[in-house]
């Protein structure tokens, strides 16, 4: 029953949120709004048109570094309960990180960061 209850009442909410937004909602629409958004520059030219490899670099760089963070929080989080080995190899993963970070700051690719033109 209590489950019923539930999903009855986050149904009930869902529903009621879409249709007060629905009537809050000022719907005035100007060439802004539906303009693509591309990267956070104005469109230019063909979306076919080649991009700099520091756009792809970058963008790689963040991957690993969000993965990095999706390794990390579940070691914060059980902390107080990890053994001896598991704390360290963690210590070790982070080690190989930050040379990582330093080596992509040393060789430029973090400080050539794209500044948004295409070539």
């Amino acid at each position: 029953m209590t489950y019923l209850v539930y999903i009855l009442f986050t149904v009930v909410l869902t529903v009621a949120l879409i249709i007060i937004s629905y009537l809050l909602s000022q719907a005035q629409t100007d060439s802004e709004k539906i303009s693509p958004y591309e990267c956070g520059f104005e469109p230019l030219g063909d979306a076919r048109q080649k991009f700099d490899v520091s756009f792809y670099l970058i963008a790689i760089l963040f991957i690993i570094f969000d993965l990095e963070v999706v390794f990390v929080l579940p070691f914060a989080s059980v902390i107080h309960s990890v053994n001896f080995l598991g704390f360290w190899v963690t210590i070790i993963f982070l080690i190989i990180l930050t040379i990582g970070f330093v080596y992509e700051f040393i060789s430029g690719a973090i400080t050539d960061a794209p500044k948004g033109e295409l070539k």
